[in-house]
């Protein structure tokens, strides 16, 4: 147990000097880091708590997502009596969570119950195994049939939401160009953003809380747009502001959607040198766009973004090259952000602001300090304690927590974590499991020495029968890691991070340092007694 060959001592060091020079980085100037090569600039990143920044919570607006799952229904019902010829489509009302239609006399109700009933869809996940549809479909008699959402399918299609919503929001604020920003989901529908660094949210909360839904529609040149007055396939949306505020009236039809945008990027008019959005469909979209405009010439299109007509131009001649431009009398930090908004996608549903903090540098700053101060004070007592306690073997811990210390920063650094103040607690906690392993080792040999053990079979016994113990003992803590960093989030998982690495750097140091070093000296100076 006490042998170890040339090469298990290279190895043994060479991982050990490796994984320490990963948080070398971390002591050099960020100008200095950014002139190595790429793989060499890995380093830990400070949290919010940490280096201060913007926090905000936003919550996804459940209300929306139940109407857009309604209408939604409607227009499948609406498909459903057009291609079945079971009466008129615009027929369809919406009664709360129902759909009701009523057919046409002489329609067939056997068959326009097996149509309808094909549209309630079993939900999957957990709810598959209960037998839960996504649609209850009653037939009241007459003719008369309800169509309800049911509320697990309403659950479920909020938590889609919310999910669609964390990956959109982090889409957007990458574009932004910040640092490690953490955005993680909190409860049933809300998301929390934290962005360390930032300490101006203002745009970033212009650009969380636009949901970016654009669409491109005709323009109903039918009737005028008046309240009161409205074809039942159109609605009358505001201009811009650029636009004055005029009111069009936009058939609902939606001819393509910004989900079929691949790419939306600034500039400017070559005519005018106006800032301006370009824009490039993938091929269901430029093949729509294509007919549409091809069958429309003559006729004016809006684009539509969350309901505000942007600009409405007149088509010339048909667009066939799948791409095109946006203007509205944006400036250039507007036509920026409408192109980080159109590249990252549509939120499923808008989200609310509901808490707001920033956190100071300066009160990150004082985090580091007391958080560096504390981890100081307990090491150094750890180390009085070890070396009060068990003398030369206690140096050999010390040395041992000293480089798993390091080992911790360096495993940090190579994941590019974000440090925050609980993670700094989570490494001085492993300072004390580290000491840990290392006190229940030398009681052992200290058992066995009393039991008349030579001393290189009390050092063997003790390493040896000491082992399945301390697996033991860091197999539940990292279990308890686990189980926090999986239904934990940002300062939690923080912790989490932290305390799982140094409970696997902490078996490393323990059963290869400490006994590498305990061998080295005890091949060297052959003592008659261990002085434990």
């Amino acid at each position: 147990m006490l042998y170890f060959s040339r090469w298990k001592t290279a190895v043994v060091l060479g991982i050990t000097a490796l994984v320490c020079l990963c948080a070398v980085p971390n002591f050099f100037p960020e100008k200095v880091v950014d002139t190595w090569p790429k793989w060499a600039q890995r380093h830990i990143v400070l949290g919010l708590d940490l280096q201060g920044g913007s926090h905000i919570l936003l919550e996804v607006d459940s209300n929306a997502v139940r109407k857009e799952k309604v209408e939604a229904l409607r227009d499948d019902v609406r498909r459903v009596v057009r291609e079945n010829r079971l009466g008129s489509p615009g027929a369809a009302a919406i009664r709360g969570n129902t759909v009701e239609y009523r057919l046409r006399e002489g329609a067939d109700p056997a068959l326009a119950l097996t149509k309808f009933r094909e549209l309630a869809q079993p939900l999957g996940g957990i709810m598959g195994p209960t037998g839960q549809r996504s649609v209850d479909v009653v037939d009241a008699g007459n003719g008369l049939f309800r169509l309800t959402v049911t509320e697990p399918a309403m659950l479920e299609r909020i938590r889609q939401s919310v999910d669609q919503s964390i990956q959109i929001v982090e889409r957007r604020v990458n574009e932004l160009g910040t640092v490690e920003p953490s955005i993680a989901r909190q409860g049933a529908d809300r998301v929390l953003v934290q962005v360390p660094g930032l300490q101006d949210p203002s745009r970033l909360k212009d650009l969380l809380g636009k949901t970016a839904k654009l669409t491109f529609r005709m323009v109903d040149m039918t009737a005028a747009p008046e309240p009161g007055r409205v074809p039942p396939d159109s609605e009358i949306l505001q201009g811009s502001r650029a636009e004055n505020r005029q009111p069009y009236l936009i058939e609902k039809r939606v001819v393509v959607s910004g989900e079929d945008l691949t790419d939306a990027q600034p500039g400017f008019d070559q005519r005018t040198s106006e800032p301006i959005v370009t824009f490039r469909f993938n091929s269901n979209g430029a093949r729509r766009f294509a007919q549409a405009t091809q069958e429309n010439v003559g006729r004016p299109f809006a684009i539509v973004l969350d309901n505000e007509v942007i600009s409405a131009p007149v088509i010339r001649e048909p667009i066939l090259g799948g791409s095109g431009q946006i203007s509205g009398g944006f400036t250039v930090q507007q036509a920026n952000d409408l192109a980080i908004l159109l590249r990252a996608g549509a939120l499923p549903a808008p989200l609310t602001i509901i808490e707001e903090r920033t956190v100071g540098p300066g009160l990150g700053q004082d985090s580091i300090e007391k958080g560096t101060r504390a981890a100081w004070i307990g090491s150094l007592l750890v180390v009085l304690f070890m070396f009060a306690t068990y003398g030369l073997f206690g140096l050999f811990a010390n040395i041992a927590v000293a480089i798993n210390v390091a080992m911790i920063f360096g495993v940090l650094s190579l994941l590019n974590a974000t440090l925050t103040l609980p993670g700094i607690a989570g490494v001085v906690l492993t300072v004390g499991i580290a000491v840990d392993s290392n006190v229940l080792i030398y009681e052992r040999i200290r058992e066995e020495v009393r039991a008349g053990r030579t001393p290189i079979s009390a050092l063997d016994a003790g390493f040896t029968r000491a082992l399945a113990t301390i697996l033991d003992s860091n197999i539940t803590t990292f279990i308890a890691a686990a189980v926090l960093f999986y239904i934990g989030t940002g300062p939690v998982r923080g912790f989490a991070v932290t305390l799982g690495i140094g409970i696997i750097t902490t078996v490393f140091t323990a059963f290869t340092l400490t006994r590498l070093m305990v061998a080295a000296w005890f091949r060297w100076w052959r003592p008659q007694t261990i002085p434990i």
